[in-house]
């Protein structure tokens, strides 16, 4: 390979930020919330015009579209060498119900915006590059989340993933046939030289240290559990203390118990409860049943482990204490990611060459990136958000950090691919 260190470092090697933000806007009226986001589910058909217009402006800059099983979306810029493996980059296009308009969006249109950039500065690459949009990524509708590139990953299966159902028990297989974007190709059934992702921070951190990149050298591990407390429903106004079997009661003590669990194991662990359903949900109805779901995250796998186990020791012995009856069902789990230090240091040196300040960081939130890295070397890019906000759709990020975190992503991209001269 010969030495592009000058074309590499060249000033004038950027994206039109323009370009993007224009993009952002108006991939943003796809599917518009009520207070300024988006609410653009998976697999509902504001997904289905989205991926439509995400679609034409690929092909509009000459690319081609691969589709697979589980509607993942591949649209591939060719190189000089098409037999090797491409370089990915790309995040997902689905929101949560109160979404904003950049979580995922902003590395799937800044994945475009790369190859726009190659196309006009006339920059041919060695490796194709292929800008993907994954599934479900989010998990609002269908958990758990990032599921479509799980069964890429070979984490989940394609009957397990078309088995999910959303609220109405209408199911993710029968939902993605509904909207018309299930592909032929068997998931998996492709080879990553290396992916990026590009991502709101979804944190406080990278804005209150001023920095506009966040390199990411980790994420967090999680657990996702759902639990089921089984009482017994029965008159708030005649029901003595002694005899009531309160599911809300427990739901409330183990409340309780994810905080103090988190607590003891700081630094950097977190835990809460996040979705919680009380049964019949009646005003004078003592709760005999109780859902509720425990989200625990942390970059150790040590703790990851540990609080899970303290959880359900100390959950099922408030469930005998209280008389309740305990399910625990894991919905969603990966353990601590490290991400691969050379595409990390690619990501780092790219931010050095544009002389944008910039931190190593941990992601706090799942992504795809974290399955894609079981089997391709992967790494992320942070851009900052205002105060820290997402899964909101007051979410904030301005034009400026929108560049400099894809300008990043170019320079990055340009590395893995190898320039051709």
């Amino acid at each position: 390979m010969q030495d592009d260190s000058a074309v590499m470092t060249a000033a004038n090697m950027t994206v039109d930020g323009d370009r993007l933000w224009d993009s952002l806007e108006r991939m943003a009226q796809v599917g518009p919330g009520i207070a300024g986001g988006n609410n653009r589910q998976t697999l509902t058909d504001e997904d289905a015009a989205g991926r439509a217009l995400f679609a034409e402006w690929c092909r509009d800059a000459g690319m081609t579209m691969g589709l697979d099983r589980m509607g993942n979306m591949f649209m591939r810029h060719e190189g000089t060498e098409p037999a090797l493996d491409p370089i990915y980059v790309g995040s997902h296009l689905d929101t949560q119900p109160t979404g904003g308009k950049y979580d995922g969006v902003l590395g799937v249109l800044a994945g475009l915006e790369v190859v726009r950039a190659i196309r006009d500065m006339g920059i041919r690459t060695r490796r194709p590059i292929v800008v993907v949009n994954w599934t479900n990524e989010e998990g609002a509708r269908f958990a758990p989340a990032m599921l479509a590139s799980g069964v890429f990953a070979g984490m989940h299966s394609e009957d397990y993933a078309n088995s999910r159902t959303d609220a109405e028990g209408k199911t993710f297989g029968a939902e993605l046939d509904r909207i018309g974007w299930r592909g032929d190709e068997v998931p998996g059934n492709r080879r990553i030289h290396a992916m990026f992702e590009y991502h709101i921070e979804q944190g406080p951190i990278l804005e209150a240290a001023g920095k506009q990149i966040g390199v990411v050298t980790h994420g967090q591990g999680l657990w996702w559990l759902e639990l089921t407390l089984t009482g017994k429903d029965a008159h708030t106004g005649s029901t003595p203390m002694a005899m009531r079997v309160n599911a809300g009661l427990g739901m409330a003590r183990i409340t309780e118990a994810v905080q103090r669990i988190a607590m003891a194991h700081q630094p950097d662990a977190v835990g809460a409860i996040g979705q919680a359903n009380l049964y019949p949900n009646s005003r004078n109805v003592i709760p005999g049943k109780a859902v509720f779901t425990i989200d625990f995250r942390t970059p150790d796998a040590a703790k990851l482990a540990s609080m899970r186990s303290m959880l359900e020791a100390e959950a099922a012995e408030i469930a005998k204490e209280l008389g309740l009856d305990l399910k625990i069902e894991v919905t969603g789990h990966f353990e601590p990611v490290a991400f691969d230090p050379t595409l990390v240091g690619k990501v780092r040196d790219a931010a050095k060459r544009l002389g944008l300040s910039h931190m190593d960081i941990v992601s706090g939130a799942g992504h795809d990136a974290c399955w894609i890295n079981q089997v391709a070397p992967t790494a992320m890019i942070f851009c900052p958000c205002v105060d820290g906000l997402s899964h909101n759709e007051a979410e904030e990020i301005s034009p400026e950090w929108a560049k400099a975190g894809c300008d990043v992503l170019l320079h990055a991209v340009l590395d893995a691919a190898e320039i051709v001269t």
